[in-house]
């Protein structure tokens, strides 16, 4: 599967761009605020029907216009698959394949399969569980579509218990029998949500351990397990156990919605003990395992995104991640690069077609 074709109206910093790709390595060099990544930006987003970014979709239009356009044209298994997103202020984003719109976005989902390395992944160890819980639906969802579906149902459901419990502290009143209902929703939905983290947990973290050695070349004790109320028991007892706690804080308070992943680096958190070097190959190692995983669910080459990747990592473990790449386990590439003479050097050395296009 590659991207043949992109074509962006009002996109970001760009009026108006048209881009013809090369099926494996494709560089987009310049300086700083040129674009570059909003060009990687735009293909997440013909991938995912958002911005990796930024998913506020005003803010992705080009100031002092009313809307934008991302169009592309991708090969996938012998066939040609055109794209088209697109969001007017004051409507709804659209999304189109092959000319026909999408009724739910969802379907969208793991149809074009993509992972992307950039340096706001750091945010996977800075920032809170649900940026980490994220990356695990994500990973998940691009080949699972009933885990997708029951991951919508389940927040859909949540929403409406915390709307409910609000509803009881401004009523001065209580129903149980109405809270149930949504106990028992949010409980069969939960469980099958919680097992299928459980089984990727146990498939990733052997592929995951693999890329970080190959990266660091170090024999480091780095870790990733998953904790979640659930272990400690079933969620109907826990929404059970919790109902007056829920009461006083008009919010549901267990659930797998409070589920993290942590990381750890010799049995400590990595946010704390990991050098910079340390988190970096860490983060990496993290994605290609993303890749390496849902190829071989999807049964289809993600296209993989590699933004400002060079600037951001000391030479050995540019080498490891070239040394990756030239493998044929990788389909199509975009790397964005300040430095265009290092870009061409390095992807020179790997003896596959490439394009590099200056911004």
């Amino acid at each position: 599967m590659f991207l043949r074709h992109l074509s962006l109206v009002n996109y970001k910093n760009f009026d108006s761009k048209d881009l013809e790709f090369d099926p494996v390595i494709n560089c987009l060099v310049g300086g700083n605020g040129v674009g570059k990544t909003n060009i990687l930006d735009a293909i997440y987003h013909l991938c995912f029907g958002k911005s990796y970014f930024n998913p506020v979709s005003t803010q992705n239009i080009k100031h002092d216009t009313e809307f934008f356009v991302v169009d592309g044209e991708f090969e996938k298994e012998g066939r040609s698959e055109k794209i088209i997103c697109s969001f007017k202020k004051g409507t709804k984003k659209v999304i189109k394949r092959n000319g026909k719109p999408y009724e739910k976005f969802s379907e969208h989902i793991g149809f074009l399969p993509l992972v992307i390395i950039s340096p706001a992944d750091r945010d996977l160890i800075l920032e809170g569980s649900d940026t980490r819980r994220k990356f695990m639906d994500g990973v998940i969802s691009q080949s699972d579509k009933t885990y997708l579906n029951n991951l919508i149902k389940y927040n859909k459901v949540l929403t409406q218990r915390n709307s409910l419990l609000k509803y009881f502290v401004a009523n001065h009143t209580f129903e149980r029998g109405t809270l149930s209902i949504y106990n028992e929703q949010l409980h069969a939905l939960g469980t099958a949500i919680h097992k299928k983290r459980v089984e990727f947990i146990s498939a990733f973290v052997p592929i995951f351990k693999e890329q970080y050695q190959y990266i660091s070349d170090k024999e480091e004790q780095i870790m990733l397990s998953y904790e979640s109320q659930l272990d400690e028991g079933s969620l109907l007892n826990l929404l059970e156990a919790n109902i007056d706690k829920d009461r006083a804080l008009q919010y549901t308070s267990v659930g797998i919605h409070k589920d993290d992943l942590n990381f750890t680096i010799a049995e400590h958190p990595i946010k704390k003990f990991g050098s910079q070097g340390q988190q970096k190959s860490f983060l990496i190692a993290l994605k290609l395992a993303q890749f390496h995983f849902i190829k071989e669910q999807a049964s289809t080459t993600p296209i993989l995104l590699l933004d400002d990747i060079f600037d951001k990592l000391d030479e050995s473990r540019v080498s490891h991640i070239v040394g990756l790449v030239k493998n044929d386990n990788f389909g199509q590439i975009f790397i964005s690069d300040t430095h265009a003479e290092r870009t061409e050097n390095v992807v020179k050395n790997i003896h596959q077609s490439y394009k590099i296009f200056t911004l």
